[in-house]
C-alpha cells in the first residue's frame, strides 16, 4: 500500500533527484574539457601530440663551416668541419664515421646528394679548399678523391651521374685582381667527373669573359651562376653529356644584376635562384627559370625559410607559410598561425605536403602540415618537449616513414639529430 500524508494525499516526489547526475556532470565535463585543453597545449593529449623517439649523441663544439645534413633511405648523415657521421633513421644509432685526415678541415659540401654519394672538400689552413672526396653514404667508404684549386663555398654539386667541381683562383676576388677581369680561364673553371669512379668526363665551355661562381645539377642539365665581364651576373646551362653550352641568360630583367651579387641555388629542378645585390636599390628576390632559360616568376625575398616543391616556392614568415606559383610569381595561398609571438623553426616541403615546426615565445612547439596545392591544414600537433631543448636553432627537417627528424648545428655542443612521431 502506498504511503499517504496526514490529509490522505500521496507525498510529492523530489523532482530534482533525477537531475542530480546532470547537475554534477556539467562541472565534471568542464573540468575534463579544461584538462584536455591543457593536455593538448602541453603536448600530452593522445592523437594531438608529438613525442620524442630518439636523440643522436651531442657533438663537441664545432666550427661554423663544413656543416651539412642529408637523408638517404633509412640513414641521416651529418657533415661538420672534422668528420661526416651517419645515423640510423629509425633508432638514432651511429652507423659509420668518415674522419677528415690530419689537421685538414671540411670547407665545402654539396648541398644535395645523388645515388647515395656525397661530395665534400677539405684543406689545411692557408692552403685553400684543395681536396674533393666522394663518400658512399651507405657505408661511409671513400670512393675517390681529386684535387681542386681555390677557396670553398658552393663549389660542388651532384646529379645525372656526375660530380661537378668548380675551380677558382684565390686572386679572383682580391684587391690585386680588381678591374683586371677573370684571372682563371673560364674553360678551366668548371669540370665534371664520374660520380662513382671519379673519372674525368668534361670541362664546360663557359662563355668568354665569364667565370662560374655557383653550380647545381638538374636531371637534364648542369647549371652555373656566372660573373661576367661588364659587371653582370648571368645563368648558364651545359649539356651533362659533354659540357657544351646550351644557353646563357642575364639574371636582370630590366637592368643587369651586378656580378658580385649573392646568388644561391634554392632548387636546380625547377631552377630557382635567390639573388641579393649589395646595392641599395638592387635585386633582392627569388628568380625562377624554365628549362630553356626563359625567365618565369619573380618573388620578393621575405621570411626566414625557403623551399621549392610541387611547382611552388614556399616562404615562411611569422608562424605561417606562403606559397607562390613559380611560373607567374603570384601568391597561391597563405596558411598557418598569424600569432606574432610564433615563429617557424624548420620547414620541409615535398610529396604534396608542407610541414612546419613552430615555436611560441612561451616555449611550446607545434607541428603543422599543409596540403601544398591548396594550403588546407592536414595535421596539427603539439610537442610534449621542446624540439630544440637548449641545443641551438634547427637547420633542417627530414621525413622518414612516420618520423620527423630535425637537424641542427652550431659552434657549441649540439645534438645533430632528433626524431619525433605523432601519438
Amino acid at each position: 500500500m502506498a504511503a499517504r500524508t496526514n490529509d490522505g494525499t500521496a507525498p510529492r516526489r523530489r523532482g530534482w533527484l533525477p537531475a542530480l547526475p546532470a547537475v554534477i556532470g556539467v562541472p565534471l565535463a568542464l573540468v575534463g574539457g579544461l584538462a584536455s585543453c591543457a593536455a593538448s597545449e602541453l603536448g600530452y593529449l593522445p592523437g594531438d601530440s608529438m613525442e620524442r623517439v630518439w636523440d643522436a649523441p651531442p657533438d663537441q663544439p664545432a666550427a661554423a663551416y663544413g656543416n651539412a645534413a642529408w637523408a638517404v633511405g633509412d640513414t641521416v648523415v651529418r657533415s661538420r668541419f672534422d668528420a661526416v657521421t651517419a645515423f640510423d633513421a629509425r633508432s638514432g644509432k651511429r652507423r659509420w664515421e668518415y674522419t677528415v685526415p690530419g689537421r685538414a678541415e671540411v670547407c665545402a659540401t654539396a648541398s644535395t646528394v645523388s645515388d647515395a654519394v656525397a661530395l665534400i672538400a677539405f684543406g689545411e689552413s692557408g692552403k685553400g679548399c684543395a681536396t674533393v672526396v666522394a663518400i658512399d653514404l651507405k657505408g661511409g667508404d671513400e670512393l675517390w678523391r681529386t684535387g681542386r684549386r681555390g677557396p670553398g663555398g658552393d663549389v660542388l654539386a651532384t646529379g645525372a651521374g656526375l660530380a661537378v667541381v668548380l675551380d677558382a683562383d684565390e686572386r679572383r676576388d682580391s684587391e690585386y685582381a680588381e678591374g683586371a677581369g677573370p684571372v682563371l680561364r673560364g674553360d678551366r673553371a668548371l669540370r665534371a667527373l664520374d660520380l662513382r669512379t671519379g673519372a674525368p668526363r668534361w670541362k664546360a665551355a663557359v662563355p668568354k669573359g665569364c667565370l662560374p661562381r655557383r653550380v647545381a645539377v638538374a636531371p637534364g642539365q648542369v647549371l652555373a651562376a656566372l660573373g661576367c665581364a661588364g659587371d653582370e651576373a648571368k645563368l648558364a646551362a651545359f649539356d651533362p653529356a659533354d659540357g657544351t653550352a646550351r644557353w646563357t641568360v642575364p639574371l636582370g630583367a630590366r637592368r643587369p644584376v651586378a656580378a658580385d651579387a649573392s646568388v644561391v641555388f634554392v632548387s636546380a629542378d625547377p631552377t630557382v635562384l635567390q639573388v641579393d645585390e649589395p646595392a641599395q636599390h638592387g635585386v633582392n628576390a627569388f628568380l625562377a627559370f624554365g628549362q630553356d632559360g626563359r625567365r618565369q616568376g619573380t618573388i620578393d625575398a621575405v621570411g626566414t625559410h625557403a623551399a621549392v616543391a610541387d611547382g611552388k616556392l614556399f616562404l615562411t614568415a611569422g608562424g605561417g607559410v606562403t606559397a607562390f606559383d613559380l611560373a607567374s610569381g603570384d601568391e597561391a595561398w597563405s596558411s598557418g598561425s598569424e600569432d606574432p609571438k610564433r615563429s617557424v623553426t624548420a620547414m620541409h616541403a615535398g610529396g604534396g605536403r608542407v610541414t612546419l615546426l613552430t615555436r611560441h615565445r612561451r616555449d611550446h612547439d607545434e607541428l603543422y602540415v599543409f596540403d601544398s596545392a591548396t594550403g588546407d591544414t592536414v595535421d596539427e600537433r603539439t610537442f610534449s618537449r621542446d624540439e630544440d631543448e637548449g641545443n641551438g636553432e634547427l637547420t633542417g627537417l627530414f621525413r622518414y616513414e612516420d618520423l620527423f627528424i630535425t637537424a641542427r648545428w652550431g659552434d657549441g655542443k649540439r645534438q645533430p639529430f632528433s626524431a619525433f612521431r605523432g601519438w
